[in-house]
């Protein structure tokens, strides 16, 4: 297991680039050797808004998007853990397969502001260096959360770009060209994905 390993999670409903820019960006300023794109299994905090695509095909997505990007990996560890999905039971999982792994686990500006929701935050801030990645036209690139010791700032280009986004793109049959790689966009033209009403 890398030394310095980066955790982005998410729900990857699709993944797009953006994620990607986060991921290429962290790594590249904090000198990580890994960064993982987490996969939730059961994401806690959207399955009561909205039916998610099944965790396989997420999966499958996010290999699509990480192929070929170097230091990128696809995380499939809560997956078969099964149940709800919490970083702090995913974080607590690598340390015991190795630790003396220093974990980074990267989040958005709006997760930041809501990190005192998290299962067990105390406890995880602890165990994990935070990163927060801030958009180029941030004005709150000094958010520090709640019992939070050690905090790191990237900043990456402003994309607006969002899962959601995405999906009412396919729904309403517009292109979703350069915002997923073209094979992210394969798995959802292929898979029928968000053609309904999720």
């Amino acid at each position: 297991m890398p030394q310095r390993l980066g955790l982005l999670g998410g729900t990857f409903d699709p993944p797009h680039v953006a994620h990607l820019v986060a991921a290429i960006h962290t790594r590249e300023q904090l000198a990580l050797d890994e960064v993982v794109l987490m996969v939730a299994h059961e994401p806690w905090q959207k399955t009561d808004q909205r039916m998610v695509t099944p965790s396989p095909t997420r999966f499958a997505m996010v290999q699509a998007a990480v192929a070929g990007l170097d230091g990128l990996r696809a995380g499939d560890e809560e997956i078969r853990r099964g149940g709800q999905s919490y970083t702090i039971d995913t974080v607590e999982e690598l340390l015991r397969a190795e630790p003396s792994t220093e974990i980074f686990v990267i989040i958005g500006e709006d997760a930041a502001l809501g990190f005192h929701t998290w299962h067990r935050h105390v406890e995880l801030a602890q165990l994990i260096n935070l990163v927060i990645v801030n958009r180029s036209h941030s004005v709150a690139k000094n958010i520090v959360p709640d019992g939070v010791s050690y905090c790191e700032h990237v900043t990456i280009p402003y994309m607006d770009i969002s899962s959601s986004d995405i999906r009412e793109r396919v729904r309403s049959g517009e292109s979703i060209d350069f915002l997923v790689r073209s094979s992210v966009r394969d798995i959802i033209y292929k898979e029928h994905l968000y053609t309904g009403n999720r």
